[in-house]
């Protein structure tokens, strides 16, 4: 019998585990060159030590976001901003909802600042958390839904409903004062369904039935199906994160006294990170949503489809931009077809300044404050806002979206220049970009742009020559 034993090779010894051996493995398996030390350029270790725990430099590490989110100083600040900024309230505005709001959101950051101040450090967030979601959300939407008060944007979404039950239509006809106005898109009527439904007869039936709850839950869903889908692990709720962003100036004022702009922010941010993990139907339905809402979400279409396009080619780019023209289309046909003025005119040309009712929206933003010089100024707003945007839309065409939060920081982008040089807008939308930048990035736990690279796989350990004969 011929031996297959490689002549002056032996067999290392030691427990077989049944795993291959790294090139590493086998070199220091073997007896050393010289006593008491190992081959020159062997190593025991098959990879370097990498850390997993930071993704910021060693001199930047003390700058990490998550890491000065925890201290102390941070989240006292925090909260004593937010206090600051809802005792403003009741002095500056001329709104009774936002003053009420302002009494009741200003003592409970306050308190909440207190927590975090004095109580032990494991549960100091949690308690903070909590105390600003029922102080500044909670008990001011509770107490305005129950004696049916609420911003105008809230009495037009359940209008249109209203509408389209009795008519078939979203849209009045000739409207005679600003609330007759519509500045929504058809399927923005769906929210105000439950009012029709349950009516405004019992207190539970006007607290269910408010259109505000149902944009608050159309939020919270859409950024806890986006967290599930961005997280790398699966070992960290969503909940605190919720908390505070919901809780914070940003969205607990649009939520208890308005808050028909939540939804759209959900479903942009949700829209983002389906793209990531290439589900095209559900994209596509959710930014068919999305343009039917405000045609303010018109962007988000191009960003998603060439995230798409750069991650996994063309035909999935295709088969969502063909479902979300196409399921948008079938939505705002009927209304395109039956009343097309009332479309362009409620929907286009009342937000930005362009019919005798003018907005309400006059927040003292750069493109309010040239409209307010006349028609030139007017004419300089608009012309500014479409410069910048076709800039935004030359970058995104040079540069497409690797990521959801690349995707997300170029429709912030847009979006807050469009909302700053507008002719009318509100300090209020910019809640939409804010989101935007924030929530994707802290479902990822990271903060760049860019997908992360995988570790490559060690190579297999080459296999010993067997001599034939």
């Amino acid at each position: 019998m011929v031996s297959t034993r490689t002549p002056g090779y032996s067999r290392p010894r030691g427990r077989f585990t049944g795993r291959a051996r790294t090139p590493a493995q086998t070199i220091s398996a073997e007896p050393p060159s010289r006593p008491g030390r190992p081959p020159r350029g062997s190593s025991t270790r098959p990879f370097p030590r990498q850390r997993v725990e930071s993704t910021f430099p060693p001199t930047l590490d003390r700058w990490n976001p998550t890491r000065l989110a925890s201290l102390r100083w941070v989240q006292l600040l925090g909260c004593l901003i937010a206090a600051g900024w809802a005792a403003a309230f009741p002095l500056v505005s001329d709104l009774a909802n936002q003053r009420l709001w302002g009494l009741v959101a200003a003592p409970a950051y306050a308190v909440a600042g207190l927590l975090c101040l004095t109580l032990p450090r494991r549960f100091a967030a949690e308690a903070a958390a909590v105390v600003a979601l029922l102080g500044a959300v909670l008990a001011p939407l509770g107490l305005l839904a129950v004696t049916g008060r609420h911003q105008s944007e809230v009495m037009v979404v359940e209008r249109s409903a209203h509408l389209l039950l009795t008519t078939g239509d979203v849209y009045l006809a000739h409207p005679v004062v600003v609330t007759d106005y519509n500045p929504y898109l058809p399927a923005m009527s769906l929210f105000g369904l439950p009012r029709q439904l349950l009516g405004n007869s019992t207190a539970f039936a006007r607290v269910a039935g408010d259109a505000r709850i149902w944009f608050a839950l159309t939020f919270v869903v859409c950024l806890l199906a986006a967290w599930r889908l961005l997280r790398p692990t699966r070992d960290r709720a969503p909940l605190l994160p919720l908390a505070v962003l919901t809780a914070s100036p940003l969205i607990a004022l649009a939520l208890a006294v308005g808050g028909v702009d939540l939804p759209l922010i959900g479903v942009c941010c949700l829209a983002m990170a389906l793209a990531e993990r290439d589900r095209t139907v559900s994209a596509g339905l959710v930014l068919a949503l999305a343009c039917t809402l405000k045609w303010t979400a018109w962007p988000a279409l191009p960003v998603a489809v060439l995230l798409l396009w750069r991650l996994y080619g063309r035909r999935p780019a295709a088969r969502t931009a063909l479902i979300g023209i196409g399921v948008s289309t079938v939505v705002l046909l009927p209304s395109v077809l039956t009343q097309p003025q009332a479309l362009r005119d409620q929907v286009v040309r009342f937000p930005l300044g362009m019919t005798a009712i003018r907005t309400p929206a006059g927040s003292p933003l750069p493109g309010k404050v040239l409209a307010g010089f006349g028609p030139t100024g007017h004419s300089v707003s608009l012309a500014l806002m479409t410069m910048a945007l076709i800039g935004v839309a030359i970058w995104l065409l040079a540069r497409p979206p690797v990521s959801a939060i690349a995707a997300a920081d170029l429709l912030a982008a847009g979006l807050a220049i469009a909302f700053t040089l507008a002719p009318a807008g509100r300090f209020g939308y910019l809640a939409l970009p804010a989101v935007l930048v924030i929530w994707p990035r802290l479902a990822a736990r990271r903060w760049s742009s860019r997908r992360p690279v995988p570790p490559s796989p060690a190579p297999d350990a080459p296999a010993p020559a067997v001599p034939r004969g």
